[in-house]
């Protein structure tokens, strides 16, 4: 027996000071292709289609053809963002130019996969707007083919250059935290703008149109790790939208655990917070939505905090393009390539069922979106 008194510091009462070091330069911004300019055509000019075209425009890529089964609404986009283009109506005239070598499809999920398709067998590069597939048989045979036609297959995940979330991915790559022990993310917004929109027909709404971009942004720190996900969803007091704007889940990863929440009513104070913890350090990223965030990197030098430039839109939307022109232009695989987005894929399936089942889902275990 002693008589001495317990530190309290060992009950996480207290923290240590730490010092305010320089932060790492890292490569988070979204990249650019050194000689590569290669005629792109866009495919589908739905209201998301804005947001592509104006990253391209502002990033000097050669937007050459726009299609849309509308003519009109090709033609306006056309006539807003790239007025030397060429506006059409009919995608196998698109496929047979031999002048076009990077098609950029941003229709609805459920028309993709044949676009997709006929675009890889013709020997186009491909960036597909997410979600990539709603069935994970699907996608592994997209891949298959675009690697049978020795082409590029890329998704458009543009989370993955939002300034704060591209910082701490590179940072983890980097190996600057260590091994990944844990991921822990909670988003609190106001999402009830959907009310009276196609979004309202969507029961997964959360998981599936919102949380995808950290169902991506996890599977990039973590690889393959992830084991299992136990989901759950409710429907918010007082919230007036019909899907349920309540969601989270619990990620087993190997050798440690993530956590995602959504509050999609919240109505004042919004906050967004993403931490990973490492066996060597932590990385924190908080602000009060997602174009205003700060990243504290914290290791055994001492507290770093990056001064980030730029805005998830459209900077998000210029790194998914920029990064596939530069793996075609290097010979290799884009860091946003198809067979990696699949991992992203099994876990919001995974959540989505796990959150309707009530039981623990085992990741990989649900080969299609839940129906």
């Amino acid at each position: 027996m002693t008589d001495e008194k317990p530190d309290t510091d060992t009950y996480a009462l207290t923290a240590a000071e730490t010092a305010l070091v320089d932060a790492p330069q890292l490569d988070y911004r979204p990249p650019h292709p050194s000689n590569y300019r290669p005629h792109i055509a866009l495919v589908g000019a739905g209201g998301i289609s804005a947001a592509h075209l104006d990253a391209y425009r502002t990033a000097g890529f050669d937007i050459a053809v726009i299609c849309s089964r509308a003519l009109s609404d090709a033609v306006s986009r056309r006539d807003e963002y790239f007025p030397q283009a060429v506006a059409t109506d009919n995608y196998d005239e698109v496929l047979r130019n031999p002048a076009i070598e990077v098609v950029d499809i941003t229709t609805h999920p459920a028309e993709r996969v044949a676009l997709i398709e006929a675009a890889l067998k013709a020997g186009k590069h491909v960036l597909s707007q997410k979600p990539f597939v709603l069935d994970l048989d699907a996608g592994e045979r997209l891949v298959r083919l675009a690697g049978e036609n020795a082409v590029q297959l890329a998704v458009n995940q543009n989370g993955r250059w939002a300034p704060h979330l591209s910082y701490m991915r590179e940072a983890v790559r980097a190996g600057l935290i260590g091994d990944l022990i844990s991921c822990h993310i909670a988003i609190h917004w106001d999402h009830s703008w959907i009310k009276g929109t196609a979004f309202e027909e969507i029961e997964d709404l959360v998981f599936y149109d919102f949380a995808i971009h950290w169902f991506d942004f996890l599977a990039s720190v973590a690889g393959d790790r992830a084991r299992s996900v136990f989901a759950m969803k409710a429907r918010a007091r007082g919230q007036d939208a019909a899907p349920p704007l309540l969601a989270e889940c619990l990620v087993q990863l190997d050798g440690g655990q993530a956590s995602l929440v959504f509050d999609a009513a919240t109505h004042f104070g919004p906050q967004d917070t993403t931490y990973i913890a490492g066996t060597n350090g932590s990385l924190m990223s908080r602000g009060p939505d997602l174009g205003q965030q700060n990243v504290t990197l914290t290791t055994q030098a001492g507290r770093a905090e990056p001064d980030l430039e730029g805005q998830w839109f459209n900077d998000g939307f210029r790194g998914a393009m920029g990064e596939l022109l530069c793996a075609i232009e290097e010979g290799r695989e884009p860091l946003n390539t198809a067979s990696g987005n699949l991992k992203s894929l099994e876990l919001a399936f995974s959540a989505i069922e796990s959150a309707r089942t009530g039981r623990l889902v085992e990741v990989s275990s649900v080969r299609r979106l839940p129906a």
